[in-house]
């Protein structure tokens, strides 16, 4: 009997839990800066403050069960009347290895959790990259990763059942049954 006991605590202790997300690697995976207008563009930016619209988008990869590759990928023009300042793009990836997560969930976790973790290397990237183009550094501000992806995933009906749950949430002071907060 104490040899069963043994060799099934052996096996137990062989296998060890797997973390829900395990990052294996992360990389630049494009990075392209341009300054098509300097040094001109300089004197322009002393008379005026650039606009600078941002675009984000994440993409995810399968490589192999349970083993992913997340893309986000960042695009920004700075430009100061009609003349580019900078345009700057950086697709950052990682890979990551998903623990015990339910399937209907994957994408989600793919989609929010990761890009959350990854943002803070992008920035640095994009304010490094910025200052070594010659232009001051450019911090990008918070991004609310669940909310891209709801904008992105999200059917019209489940973002009205998400607005009646937050209504409802608001008038009786707390989350309603159902209602993921």
């Amino acid at each position: 009997m104490s040899d069963t006991s043994t060799d099934a605590g052996a096996a137990a202790t062989d296998e060890q839990p797997v973390a829900p997300i395990q990052f294996v690697g992360q990389y630049i995976k494009d990075l392209s800066f341009e300054a098509p207008h300097a040094p001109e563009i300089f004197q322009d930016l002393r008379e005026a403050a650039p606009d600078i619209p941002i675009s984000i988008d994440c993409s995810i990869r399968e490589l192999k069960e349970r083993q992913h590759e997340v893309t986000l990928t960042i695009h920004l023009e700075a430009t100061v009347g009609e003349k580019p300042a900078f345009i700057l793009e950086v697709a950052y990836a990682c890979v990551v290895l998903l623990g015990d997560i339910p399937e209907e969930h994957v994408r989600a976790v793919l989609m929010i959790e990761v890009p959350r973790q990854m943002y803070p290397f992008v920035r640095q990237i994009v304010a490094d990259v910025t200052v070594q183009g010659g232009f001051p550094p450019l911090m990008l501000q918070l991004i609310d990763f669940q909310d891209l992806y709801r904008k992105k995933y999200a059917s019209d009906e489940e973002l009205r059942r998400e607005a009646e749950a937050q209504n409802m949430a608001a008038v009786t002071g707390g989350p309603v049954a159902g209602q993921n907060l």
